[in-house]
């Protein structure tokens, strides 16, 4: 079956390098994994196109169409948030599903300060705290500060410009409480397919580990903790992301833990 990576801002398809290779190289038997682009992060904006919440949900429900399969469906970041937007509406595209933001859903989630910047009613254009400009060292420095290791950060830097940060202002500004708590009453639709949530203990953007935990089990979705490790958990321990991957996906209908 396909497996399907989706990530999130501000980011390109780089930021999986890491852990690709690292299933490479103890999976080699399954099919090779593929990465999709939401427009504006790594991939041209279609005219039109309105970089809601929505809208992304609808974008990836559209790609998942293609495969003539089910897929195993792995989500970061707003690619996260995507993946079990997508599932909610149409669980029937995915065996299985990954998901490290599941926290955004629980009716307690307080954005993180750049988002709320994003959404005042004053903001009308992309916050300059992610760098998009004509310099790259500083936006590399800003990645590798923010967590991200400093060959991803690089990588992942020189895809960052304009419409990003355009893409990204529309779709935080969308997202604004209570838009998350609401989408978040249907997460137990997410159940219909075996789920797990990556809860990353030094990733201090997705909620608290409560919030975390309540969303899986309302989603019926196993835990792993990953002890250590932060927001861009897959460059910085990529043999540990790979195994928690391959073991879920060996069994993902087996009891999860509680």
């Amino acid at each position: 079956m396909p497996t399907v990576f989706v990530h999130g801002h501000p980011e390109t398809a780089a930021v999986w390098d890491p852990l690709l290779a690292e299933l490479e190289r103890i999976a080699p038997a399954r099919p090779g994994p593929i990465c999709l682009s939401p427009p504006g992060f790594g991939a041209p904006v279609p005219r039109g196109f309105g970089a809601a919440v929505g809208d992304y949900r609808d974008w990836l429900i559209g790609e998942l169409e293609r495969f003539t399969e089910p897929v195993d469906l792995v989500g970061h970041d707003w690619g996260g948030a995507h993946t079990l937007n997508a599932v909610m509406a149409r669980p029937d595209l995915v065996r299985s599903w990954v998901s490290d933001v599941i926290g955004l859903f629980d009716p307690d989630y307080v954005w993180h300060a750049f988002a709320q910047r994003q959404q005042k009613p004053e903001s009308a254009v992309p916050d300059p705290a992610i760098p998009f400009g004509a310099d790259l060292a500083a936006r590399v420095s800003k990645l590798v500060g923010l967590g991200m290791s400093e060959p991803v950060a690089r990588r992942v830097a020189e895809g960052q410009d304009e419409a990003m940060g355009r893409a990204a202002h529309a779709l935080y500004r969308s997202a604004a409480q209570p838009v998350m708590a609401e989408l978040g009453r249907n997460l137990e639709r997410a159940a219909q397919r075996p789920g797990l949530a990556l809860l990353a203990t030094e990733d201090r953007m997705v909620g608290t580990l409560a919030q975390r935990c309540r969303a899986a089990q309302r989603a019926g979705a196993r835990t792993v903790t990953l002890d250590g490790l932060g927001h861009w958990w897959m460059t910085q321990d990529p043999g540990r992301g790979a195994r928690v991957l391959t073991e879920f996906w060996h069994a993902p209908d087996r009891p999860r833990a509680r």
